[in-house]
């Protein structure tokens, strides 16, 4: 996975793609789908949610550029993995996800794996961040949003990064937010397609 999908499509920092070798990706998929846990694509994780194609996973890392003991905003938790892969790169996690059910997969799987004392698995509207524990060194979101959530980019230290799909239902496009000051800049990494972030400040139900 690391050699042909990951490096082979351009993905260049060396901790992100030992994070990416470290973290056992097939325990955070269901049993049926062990076989592929590895495959480039997303796969079915419940409650009409997925887990991300690795490629996606270790790209939206790498855009973050996080450093150790950074305090980072996961919205979307899902099965857990994007969080795994923050805190083997030594970063400090909340993970927020709408879905009570699949938070608390998440947080039993993290803890089996060695992660709770990194990662902190919440439920709530992860379109709206947690002003709370605010500012984040960085904030990513696996779920496409119409509009980058105002709350979401005010919530970031200076400095800090939002990474975020936003974009109708269907088409979307990855983009980085920056923090410098009292302002932002952004650029899109290109198209990508995520399910919907649903919330306040996304989808409505």
């Amino acid at each position: 996975m690391v050699a042909d999908q990951l490096r082979a499509r351009g993905i260049r920092d060396d901790r992100v793609l030992a994070a990416m070798e470290a973290v056992p990706r097939d325990a955070f998929v269901e049993a049926p789908d062990r076989a592929e846990a590895y495959a480039d694509k997303p796969l079915p994780i419940g409650a009409g949610q997925t887990i991300s194609q690795p490629y996606i996973v270790a790209r939206m890392t790498e855009l973050l550029g996080v450093r150790p003991g950074d305090r980072i905003l996961d919205v979307g938790t899902g099965s857990g993995y994007q969080a795994a892969i923050l805190a083997e790169l030594g970063c400090e996690v909340t993970s927020i996800d709408r879905e009570p059910q699949l938070a608390e997969q998440a947080r039993d799987r993290l803890e089996r794996l060695g992660y709770a004392d990194r990662v902190t698995v919440i439920v709530g509207d992860g379109s709206v961040g947690n002003a709370a524990l605010a500012p984040w060194d960085g904030i990513v979101v696996a779920a496409a949003a119409p509009s980058v959530p105002a709350s979401l980019r005010a919530q970031l230290a200076d400095g800090g990064r939002l990474v975020i799909p936003v974009g109708d239902r269907r088409n979307q496009e990855l983009l980085v937010i920056q923090r410098r000051g009292d302002g932002f800049v952004q650029h899109s990494d290109g198209a990508c397609v995520f399910v919907p972030l649903i919330g306040a400040e996304g989808w409505s139900e």
